[in-house]
């Protein structure tokens, strides 16, 4: 089924000002993130900016970008406008990626469409992997979740979880394994215009995971489990140095 690729791109950013314009091996990252993302076989991948300097430096490289309201309290909020102004609706489905992502794999884009398409009792689709590392396991800036017997999402959390009870204090559980969760949606139109009406929920507030919202609504989110752990986004200074470093070397001439 065809599948519209979101990218929700704001330019403020505490940690890294006008994050979506940094220069990576020459094109501004929210241009390498449409890119990367155009391989996955999508119909079409739109930007959706809250300021007009996004949005020349997309029209630039030939990328289509939307102006959306500065004031969206998240992306899914900034998505939602966006699919109204596009036109999306029903089951069209939508797959937000993240504007900071320049490194996302394009398969894991397409799978993440098709399992939506696959889990008709699903609005979302998300994307996980197994923590091998223990100190991310109990790091809380590194998402978690925990699946049903269908790889149904029951929820998602900071906290180290699942908790191995008869083994050692603060050791990494392997079966089942600790899964990381990954910023990578799915989501069907129509639910994706009617999430900013939902009331937030309790547990959305406390961990800070706008995703805790649709399970507390009743609906369900499917989940699929890759094997291996993808590129991590752009968050820092430090962050965006070493993704400056494997571009170029990735496109450096061979000898």
């Amino acid at each position: 089924m065809p599948f519209t690729v979101l990218i929700p791109a704001r330019l403020a950013s505490s940690r890294l000002p006008d994050k979506p314009l940094a220069d990576i091996g020459g094109l501004p990252m929210v241009v390498r993130v449409a890119r990367q993302a155009a391989l996955s076989g999508a119909v079409r991948v739109v930007v959706a900016a809250d300021d007009q300097r996004i949005i020349r430096a997309c029209e630039a490289h030939g990328v289509q970008a939307l102006l959306t309201r500065e004031d969206h309290p998240s992306g899914s909020d900034r998505l939602a406008e966006a699919c109204g102004l596009l036109g999306l609706e029903g089951d069209d489905v939508v797959v937000n990626v993240q504007g900071d992502e320049p490194l996302v794999p394009p398969g894991l884009v397409s799978r993440c469409a098709d399992l939506l398409v696959e889990r008709s009792e699903c609005v979302v689709a998300t994307v996980a992997h197994p923590i091998s590392d223990a100190a991310e396991w109990r790091n809380p800036n590194v998402v978690k979740v925990v699946l049903d017997a269908a790889s149904r999402a029951l929820y998602f959390t900071r906290a180290p979880v699942p908790y191995w009870r008869d083994g050692f204090p603060g050791v990494l559980p392997t079966a089942p394994a600790a899964l990381r969760h990954l910023g990578l949606y799915a989501y069907r139109a129509a639910f994706l215009r009617d999430f900013p009406t939902l009331m937030p929920a309790p547990l959305e507030k406390t961990e800070a995971l706008e995703q805790l919202r649709v399970l507390w609504h009743g609906h369900r989110i499917a989940v699929h489990v890759t094997d291996e752990a993808p590129a991590t986004g752009v968050d820092t200074p430090e962050d965006l140095a070493r993704v400056r470093a494997f571009i170029a070397a990735s496109t450096a001439p061979q000898r």
